[in-house]
């Protein structure tokens, strides 16, 4: 059963009249009588019954035409769908995010491609940066938002958002005043940190400035989530190396003070396969780096 025989059985069934059917498709009357005949011999069945002077609809016909305005109507429907996705307007995106950027830097960038892409469906995945990369390695995600530095050689990542590193102590703390103190004064403190495990470049980024200054911090408790190591360090468990924006909503039982200005910058980049063809995921990231700029212009 072919799409066109039914664009002519519906021509003709609204026309009651081969002649006006075949001026308004563009056809001689043979050629739609022969799609006519196609069709009938397709499905068993005579759909309209002609004679010299007149064309009306068979029992059988007056059913199958309510059928065939539905098939006509999803196969529209399915043009237009798979036009909207090749132009980036429609489809489905699978992304990934680490939990320290949901406050901030992912709602944002999800809301403004939301309000530009209203027929793209999401689904938000909160996952560490490890992870991320494996799966979007695997084609299980689309794009992924992960803590930097990272790398892969299948992957093409670009910073979207960088902030300040600040340190975290709990109240009480002999540097939870305001004088001035160097890295070199944390040397023997213990330190609670997100587990390098899940983020080691990050992790890595961290550690050396540190390791620039003279020693490796003891670290003395490593978390999944650093939510978690914000708690540890408000009950007491330690310092913390923290992004500055993590911490601005969870002050009350913390401290936060700033690191030197020559310390290094926290990242976030958005991750996707090398020569990515999928405009929807190109046009996040546009959106995210639009977004980035902005936010830096008002920082």
């Amino acid at each position: 059963m072919e799409i066109k025989h039914l664009r002519s059985f519906l021509a003709v069934a609204q026309a009651l009249s081969f002649t006006a059917a075949a001026r308004k498709l563009h056809l001689s009357q043979p050629a739609l009588s022969a799609q006519i005949q196609a069709l009938e011999a397709d499905v068993g069945v005579a759909l309209l019954e002609r004679t010299r002077r007149s064309v009306r609809l068979t029992p059988s016909g007056e059913f199958f035409l309510r059928d065939a305005e539905a098939i006509l109507k999803m196969a529209e429907e399915a043009r237009a769908n798979a036009q909207r996705v090749a132009a980036g307007q429609a489809g489905h995106l699978k992304i990934g995010f680490v939990a320290s950027a949901a406050l901030e830097i992912v709602p944002s960038i999800v809301l403004a491609f939301r309000r530009s892409h209203p027929r793209v469906t999401l689904d938000l995945l909160n996952i560490r940066t490890t992870d991320q990369i494996a799966l979007l390695e695997e084609r299980k995600l689309d794009a992924g938002f992960l803590r930097l530095p990272a790398g892969s050689k299948g992957l093409s990542i670009t910073r979207i958002h960088r902030e300040r590193f600040v340190l975290v102590v709990p109240k009480g703390h002999r540097l939870a005043n305001s004088r001035p103190f160097t890295l070199k004064e944390l040397e023997h403190e213990p330190f609670v940190a997100y587990a390098r495990k899940w983020a080691p470049g990050f992790y890595d980024h961290w550690i050396g400035m540190f390791i620039a200054a003279g020693f490796s911090p003891r670290v003395v408790f490593e978390a999944g989530e650093m939510e978690t190591m914000l708690a540890m360090v408000g009950a007491g468990g330690g310092i913390a190396v923290a992004p500055q924006g993590l911490v601005r909503r969870q002050v009350r039982s913390l401290v936060v003070r700033s690191l030197p200005q020559k310390a290094p910058l926290s990242e976030i980049g958005l991750a996707m396969r090398s020569g990515n063809t999928d405009p929807l995921a190109e046009e996040l990231l546009r959106i995210a780096i639009k977004l980035d700029k902005k936010s830096a212009s008002g920082r």
